[in-house]
């Protein structure tokens, strides 16, 4: 397109890159800038997920799934795939945008304060997304549900509505996150919402599931740690986690006992690889047990 032919937004490109910087995270950038572990185990899931933002009308997305499963991990995956061009056409070079509302609202004094910060930005990219012009902005929105007006809980809730008419037009794309039982607490009696959404379940990982996550990120804990994690330690630390701590969910709770048991092994001076009793001492803390129960 010829630059005298370029849309008029009314939220000029500067406007909208200052708000996105100070409001919000770009995902697809942060991950150019190797910010994140890969995201693996979950392509069936990004695979839906792209079929339902290629489509016309309800090209919204719910991820529900139990806290500690990976729902928000799916954001930074949808954008591992755009990066590695791994999707079609029309969401190729697209941008994934995670809004975080505690910046948003953040020193805000009224909610005209928070409302005004919004607004502007969820204008800016619905206005270009209008013009199929250029590659898709993707909004991404973590606990969704304490945007709903049920939930009197937040100092956010009713923000949804500033959304439908956007998500009414079909021109925003927005993937939210939240549990099943947030999901039919706040979202389901909203149903002008509701249905603009599609869901994706997703299930816990198991511990096949949750070894080959492990795995694919183990490397950028060897390299932040200057450790070696034997393939062993990782299998170790999946099997102790399934059997001892019963009220989270995998693949959360093993990535974190992965994590203190290197800073356990590099703290009491281990040098080469990643021990056994740190990888005990790490799941007896995580559990709140004693270390010498863990077997």
């Amino acid at each position: 397109m010829s630059a005298a032919a370029k849309p008029r937004f009314v939220v000029s490109d500067e406007e909208l890159e200052g708000l996105v910087h100070r409001y919000t995270r770009d995902i697809t950038a942060m991950d150019r800038a190797v910010k994140f572990d890969p995201i693996t185990g979950r392509d069936a899931e990004i695979d839906h997920m792209t079929l339902i933002l290629l489509q016309r009308l309800r090209k919204n997305i719910l991820l529900l799934g139990a806290a500690g499963v990976g729902k928000t991990a799916l954001f930074i995956g949808l954008a591992q795939w755009i990066n590695a061009g791994k999707v079609p056409k029309m969401l190729q070079g697209a941008r994934i945008i995670e809004l975080e509302m505690s910046m948003i609202g953040g020193g805000s004094q009224s909610r005209a304060d928070l409302e005004g910060r919004l607004i502007p930005i969820v204008k800016g990219v619905a206005e270009r997304n209008a013009t199929h012009t250029q590659p898709p902005i993707i909004f991404c929105i973590d606990e969704i549900h304490q945007l709903m007006l049920a939930f009197k809980a937040s100092s956010y809730s009713g923000i949804a509505d500033l959304l439908k008419p956007y998500l009414t037009a079909g021109d925003l794309y927005v993937i939210g996150a939240t549990t099943r039982e947030e999901y039919d607490d706040y979202v389901t009696v909203e149903p002008a919402i509701d249905r603009r959404f599609q869901k994706i379940m997703l299930a816990t990982p198991d511990v096949e599931m949750t070894y080959g996550i492990l795995l694919n990120m183990k490397g950028n804990f060897e390299k932040h740690y200057n450790l070696e994690i034997p393939k062993e330690a990782c299998a170790r630390i999946v099997k102790l986690t399934d059997r001892y701590i019963r009220n989270r969910n995998n693949p959360d709770k093993s990535i974190l006992a992965l994590d203190l048991a290197c800073a356990t092994a590099v703290k009491n001076g281990v040098e080469k690889a990643l021990d056994a009793a740190s990888i005990e001492t790490a799941v007896a803390a995580e559990a709140g047990i004693d270390a010498r129960a863990v077997k």
